[in-house]
């Protein structure tokens, strides 16, 4: 096929001249479909010797490199990677199979002093992490479209508009824990990262044209620098249909349930959705079942169960319904950070008036400036300021102030004279 480096020259490009295009490629210019790795399908590595012969070759490789995970979301328990996929100029295309190579720490540092190019990096840092893959700089082309202000940011729409590629997407959703994985879905993966170097190039073009490429670097190395998320307190209370449960009793059946179906679900290294749905442990919360029979009875708990399965879910119930009133879950969650939004006008309106104003101003910015609000500011870090702004409303004490609250530095920059603004009172 053509290299794609050509095509990139030639549709940059496309965003050359003005603003990211609204529809992807330009009608008369209809996306080649990109059928085949440049090299064909790379075999899959799974052995210590393999992997050593891959750690070679990407050392002795120059540029960035490209990366991808493929997980197996809603088949197994967790979010480890069952394959890792990597391109890189003088190293051509790998696949990794983690399951038979558990340790990738040597091709980790290998490249640790290279750029990582990721799509969406954020969704793929924590399982890579597990197996010893940590980048030190990274580009992610789905941040950069969206600072960019591509209205589609998936890789395929990304492919699409700004090299002229289109990119089979088929197979995203499958179960990638499956043995031997079929040549298909080898495809798709290699497919992957054939392009991301690439596109990177192209974007890294755009982002300069707008003017936004330090804001862009700035964004990299947070992500890259980030410290691994700390575990979610209390995960039962983000079960699907939790707003339904109003009674502490009944928020303890949730909680006991979503237990037991976690301990099952990591137990049998499966997804815990196929063990038991949130819609089950809904309603068996909200019907409070007192027997088997009972239980049997509710949506998600039907006959088809084994008498064994319904025991231990009762058994779980039971629990929670014996539990004294004292070590009940309490309702809703301690509020870090300022209130809902919502309860603003009773509570607080003068700070009601300024997240209004304040809200107003920075979504006037981002049309201004092409790019998502929440990319060029958090909304959690506009409601924090707004319900405690700073004694000194100046745009240089805004500034530091948003500072502490996170922001990087071109965001404060950028919106703090309309936040100073906006949280200044009017006379």
């Amino acid at each position: 096929m053509t290299d794609a480096r050509n095509t990139a020259a030639e549709t940059a490009l496309r965003t050359a001249g003005g603003a990211p295009p609204d529809a992807g490629v330009a009608a008369e210019e209809a996306p080649i479909p990109l059928l085949e790795p440049r090299e064909g399908i790379p075999p899959v590595v799974a052995d210590a010797q393999a992997l050593a012969e891959v750690v070679a070759a990407f050392a002795a490789g120059s540029g960035p490199v490209a990366v991808d995970a493929e997980r197996a979301s809603g088949y197994r328990y967790g979010q480890r990677a069952y394959l890792v996929q990597l391109r890189r100029s003088g190293a051509g295309s790998a696949l990794i199979d983690p399951v038979g190579c558990p340790d990738l720490s040597a091709l980790g540092a290998t490249l640790g002093d290279t750029e990582w190019i990721l799509h969406a990096a954020t969704q793929d840092l924590p399982c890579l992490r597990e197996i010893g893959m940590v980048p030190s700089r990274l580009f992610d082309t789905e941040l950069a479209g969206r600072l960019a202000g591509f209205p589609r940011v998936g890789l395929g729409a990304m492919v699409e508009s700004v090299l002229g590629y289109a990119l089979e997407k088929g197979h995203s959703a499958v179960d990638w824990s499956t043995r031997p994985l079929p040549e298909p879905w080898l495809r798709y993966a290699a497919l992957d990262v054939e392009l991301l170097i690439d596109l990177r190039d192209a974007l890294e073009k755009e982002l300069d044209r707008q003017g936004k490429l330090e804001w862009a670097h700035e964004e990299f190395e947070s992500i890259a620098s980030a410290p691994p998320p700390a575990p979610r307190k209390d995960p039962w209370r983000r079960t699907s249909g939790m707003h339904k449960v109003r009674r502490r009793r009944q928020m303890a059946v949730v909680r006991e349930l979503w237990t037991t179906r976690d301990l099952i679900a990591q137990r049998r290294d499966v997804s815990p959705g196929k063990v038991l749905s949130d819609a089950a442990i809904v309603e068996a919360a909200l019907a409070l079942p007192a027997h088997v029979h009972s239980l049997s009875g509710l949506t998600g708990f039907s006959h088809r169960m084994g008498r064994r399965q319904l025991e231990q879910w009762q058994a779980a119930i039971d629990r929670a319904k014996s539990l004294p009133d004292g070590e009940l879950p309490q309702q809703g969650q301690p509020l870090n950070g300022p209130p809902p939004p919502r309860a603003w006008a009773d509570k607080d309106p003068a700070a009601a008036a300024r997240l209004s104003a304040a809200r107003a101003a920075v979504s006037a910015l981002a049309e201004e400036l092409h790019l998502p609000q929440e990319n060029l500011i958090s909304p959690d870090t506009v409601r924090r300021i707004c319900w405690e702004p700073p004694k000194d409303r100046s745009p240089e004490s805004v500034t530091s102030a948003l500072r502490l609250l996170g922001a990087r530095a071109w965001q404060a920059a950028l919106v703090s004279p309309a936040l100073s603004r906006a949280l200044t009172p009017t006379k």
